[in-house]
């Protein structure tokens, strides 16, 4: 669909069969979400994937782990694959690789050094090696019948790279998620000359980072955190505890370094914190003082004003070390006095989480310092102002505004008309929607089914929608079960109606009113349909019930009817 048709579900239209020499591109998450980011091109009968992530669930998505992309459109055709591209090391780009290569190991894993070090940790643990290449910044490699350049880019992890991808169809710049800071603290800008000569060459489709669009001006300097950080350390008198992402190598540099200036020390807190940060260390994108470092077995041999601990947990995830923090549900015990920095922007649908942190350890006697009231965080991604850079210097043919919720992506395109690309150039989609690019021309010609699968435990995929609305009422309504006994023959009630509730904030007794219409109705029931089954019966049990504790608690709780017929 065009700019001008908006975004949103429609009625599914199934592409048409891929003609030769076109290319297709198909979001299978990222559009309408953040997170889950994947898509997957093609062309003369071979697939390109880029990005393979994960989307952390909200509050209404209980006991799930994790959200993955939709894999059924092209789990057959894994044997197509010639290549993985990961863009960089984020968990919402990578963290559903294990559960792509469960499906098929060797599939070829590509990214820059430290992207495939994040994603070779993670795979261990699944008991998965994989097929890797390693590429970097001005590398070209030719993947069956797509050739690959990578540019850099700069964002919150070290290493990102976009990917131009050249074609007999086009060609497709794909940024993955970028920013333009101008004074990196690794020196990595994103390359501009680089998309200044890509765009010379003639950019036939740009997939566009949005999470940011909708901002005016320009993302601030990573450089602007470290003086915050360090006055921070030198006007607290007691412990610091500062939450992050478990990859941000660039806010733990800074950490470091605010400590290394007032004589702390710090202990990694959280076993992705622990694991990333060595990885880092051993590569080289991280630079340790010599023994500034910590066990945590240690600290609570320290004194308070010598402790930093840099922890996981700033998105609020309920098992993550400053969530068990703020619960007193941490071998670190959260007291008065304690300073915590949350160094990290607020994820859209984890605001309560984290809010729900920040009352737990307000309560607990700690000051609390987060986004809203100190600079102790910049974004990882390209504001409005930016973003106009980019057009301005690629002129794309078409736009397909990528990374971002609906507010996002259509924000993006209206920057992308601002700068003269045409409304009907310009890609508004959503997950599962199909794009054919030839002859410079890119167009939606179909959708496909594209769910969420779920990780629940060890389970992925056989938790639905359905059974988190069940779940939701469980948790917000409770459930209410009554067993009754009929004699088939007579129809009179054998031994009930017996009823439970859980989860109802009410006593037992309550239903004494009830159990002579239940009684009553099932009576009726059997006498008028001597054919009836045991379902109809409990159907009735379930009407009968369900109306009253509407009608009379204005409550819609979950009903289990049972009626064993003697």
């Amino acid at each position: 669909m065009s700019e001008a048709a908006g975004v949103g579900p429609g009625p599914r239209v199934l592409p048409p069969a891929l003609e030769p020499g076109t290319l297709r591109v198909i979001p299978l998450g990222g559009l309408g979400e953040i997170g889950r980011n994947m898509a997957v091109f093609e062309i003369d009968g071979k697939l390109l994937i880029v990005d393979c992530g994960v989307l952390f669930p909200e509050e209404t998505q209980p006991g799930v782990d994790l959200i993955l992309p939709d894999f059924s459109s092209i789990e057959d055709r894994l044997d197509d694959v010639v290549g993985l591209v990961l863009t960089h090391g984020h968990e919402d780009h990578i963290g559903a690789v294990p559960y792509l290569l469960r499906l098929k190991a060797d599939i070829p894993l590509i990214g820059s050094q430290f992207t495939l070090a994040l994603v070779e940790a993670k795979l261990q643990e699944h008991r998965i090696r994989p097929y890797t290449l390693t590429v970097a910044e001005g590398q070209i490699e030719r993947l069956g019948p797509f050739e690959c350049e990578f540019v850099a880019v700069n964002h919150s992890i070290p290493d990102a790279l976009a990917v131009f991808i050249r074609t007999r169809a086009g060609t497709v710049l794909h940024t993955g998620d970028f920013k333009m800071d101008q004074l990196p603290l690794d020196g990595r800008i994103t390359d501009l000359r680089a998309f200044s000569r890509l765009g010379e060459e003639g950019v036939d489709l740009f997939m566009v980072d949005s999470t940011n669009a909708d901002v005016p001006g320009f993302t601030t300097s990573e450089r602007e955190i470290g003086p915050v950080l360090e006055d921070l350390f030198g006007r607290v008198r007691k412990r610091i505890i500062v939450a992050s992402f478990s990859s941000h190598v660039h806010r733990v540099q800074q950490v470091l370094d605010a400590a290394s200036a007032h004589d702390r020390l710090v202990c990694f807190v959280g076993r992705s914190m622990v694991r990333n940060m060595a990885i880092a260390a051993k590569l080289g994108y991280l630079k340790v003082p010599d023994g500034i470092l910590v066990d945590i077995k240690n600290v609570d041999d320290l004194p308070d004003d010598r402790v930093v601990l840099m922890s996981t947990g700033s998105q609020g995830e309920p098992m993550a070390a400053l969530s068990r923090m703020a619960n007193n549900d941490h071998r670190v015990r959260v007291g008065k006095g304690d300073t915590v920095i949350l160094a990290s922007s607020l994820i859209p649908g984890n605001e309560n989480a984290v809010y729900r942190v920040i009352n737990g350890l307000l309560k607990l006697g700690a000051d609390v310092i987060h986004k809203g009231n100190a600079k102790v965080h910049v974004s990882g991604h390209a504001a409005a102002g930016e973003l106009l850079y980019c057009y301005n210097i690629l002129r794309p043919r078409n736009v397909m505004p990528v990374h971002g919720e609906t507010r996002h992506l259509m924000a993006n395109a209206g920057l992308a008309r601002q700068t003269g690309v045409p409304a009907s150039s310009i890609l508004l989609t959503e997950d599962g929607s199909v794009v054919d690019l030839v002859a410079g021309r890119a167009r939606v010609v179909g959708s496909i089914e594209c769910g969420y699968v779920y990780v629940d435990g060890s389970s992925v995929g056989k938790i639905t929608d359905a059974d988190l609305k069940d779940r939701r009422t469980l948790g917000e309504e409770g459930f209410i079960s009554i067993i009754t006994v009929v004699n088939r023959t007579t129809g009179k009630i054998v031994s009930g109606p017996d009823i439970s509730a859980r989860g109802f904030a009410e006593d037992d007794s309550v239903f004494d009113e009830i159990r002579p219409r239940i009684a009553e109705a099932l009576e009726e029931a059997v006498r008028n349909n001597s054919d009836h089954t045991a379902h109809q019966l409990q159907q009735v049990v379930r009407r009968v019930i369900g109306a009253w504790v509407n009608r009379r608690h204005r409550r819609r709780p979950m009903i289990i009817p049972l009626v064993i017929e003697a």
